[in-house]
């Protein structure tokens, strides 16, 4: 049979896997973020307004808006299983709801900055290829 010692010990070790799995997805979605920028303003310099160039920015903005929500969704996971598994008291379950709370209301403005979208709405075509 397995005992508390042990399932702490599985909680505390996946909670930190996906703590550094949030952190990865971040920190790596950041640097394809800054190449694709990058590779964007020299297509621009290239192309000039000859071609239909996306806009660099916004290119850049929604790569990192998107891997900074999986790396929040990561980061919320590692918290509810650290609070639920690990150390289950009232305090630490109402800590548990406002980093949730904040993390969903982050979520939530990024999938608006990202879409240019309340979630609700349906996709008009212009916004199903990624941009308004």
């Amino acid at each position: 049979m397995i005992g508390d010692d042990t399932i702490g010990l599985l909680a505390r070790s996946a909670a930190q896997v996906f703590e550094v799995a949030g952190i990865g997805v971040i920190v790596a979605g950041s640097l394809v973020a800054v190449v694709l920028f990058a590779m964007g303003m020299v297509r621009l310099q290239t192309y000039g307004q000859r071609e239909k160039a996306d806009d660099p920015v916004a290119i850049f903005r929604r790569a990192l808006g998107r891997s900074i929500l999986v790396g929040l969704e990561l980061l919320v996971a590692a918290d509810i299983i650290r609070t639920l598994a690990v150390d289950p008291t009232i305090d630490s379950v109402l800590v548990l709801a406002v980093i949730v709370l904040i993390r969903t209301f982050l979520s939530f403005s990024l999938e608006v900055e990202i879409d240019g979208r309340w979630p609700w709405q349906k996709q008009t075509p212009s916004t199903k290829e990624g941009g308004p």
